[in-house]
């Protein structure tokens, strides 16, 4: 065999194991993995936790890995004070932070709410996790200067440690009263598949 000939096989023998190196890669690499830090907005409050959205979007994909280390009635402080064993746990590589409201229902001074979320950001960029940062809003008898500081919260974090800032899947739910639970504050069994459509693009994009 020719110099050139011998030459061209092992180039083509090369690129044939590279490709098969890179489809065995993708074939075994693993999920990417998401810790979902919330309240009962996602921790399927009022019904079964199979019926949730962050159960559903389980079922969707497998690019990715959802842990739900959220509880009902969750403050920034609660999950502050939880997350260095779960961060110890898990090692995740992406947090999405749902939190604020229960803060915000029981009237805490929005100072406050942000200098836990602060630290919950410090300890999860320290451990190597990336944030999603989820706006919270309150109802509007709250009062426009409670609620506009309480607002104001997350757009000065987000400044502050560029996170990725994911709009308050609430929004769309919360004024219609056929997705809502009779309480008026948690969504119903019905609104779960609809806030799954809205995280999964989130998701989907961190996870590449």
């Amino acid at each position: 065999m020719a110099g050139a000939d011998c030459e061209e096989v092992i180039v083509r023998k090369s690129l044939l194991l590279l490709l098969l190196a890179l489809t065995v890669g993708n074939a075994w690499a693993k999920p990417v993995s998401i810790l979902i830090l919330g309240d009962s907005l996602s921790a399927s409050y009022g019904m079964d936790e199979a019926d949730g959205w962050v159960n559903i979007l389980r079922q969707r994909n497998d690019s990715y890995e959802l842990i739900n280390a959220s509880v009902s009635g969750e403050t920034s402080g609660g999950a502050l004070r939880r997350l260095p064993s779960l961060l110890t746990r898990h090692q995740p590589q992406w947090i999405f932070i749902e939190l604020g409201g229960n803060d915000g229902l029981r009237g805490f001074p929005p100072t406050i709410t942000q200098r836990n979320l602060d630290q919950i950001i410090q300890l999860a960029h320290a451990s190597g996790s990336q944030i999603l940062l989820s706006q919270v809003m309150l109802p509007p008898n709250y009062g426009r200067r409670y609620t506009d500081q309480f607002d104001q919260v997350f757009q000065t974090l987000n400044e502050q440690h560029q996170l990725t800032l994911v709009p308050f899947f609430m929004e769309p739910i919360a004024p219609k009263p056929n997705l809502m639970q009779a309480d008026g504050i948690h969504p119903n069994k019905q609104a779960q598949p609809l806030i799954a459509d809205f995280m999964e693009q989130w998701f989907l994009q961190v996870a590449g």
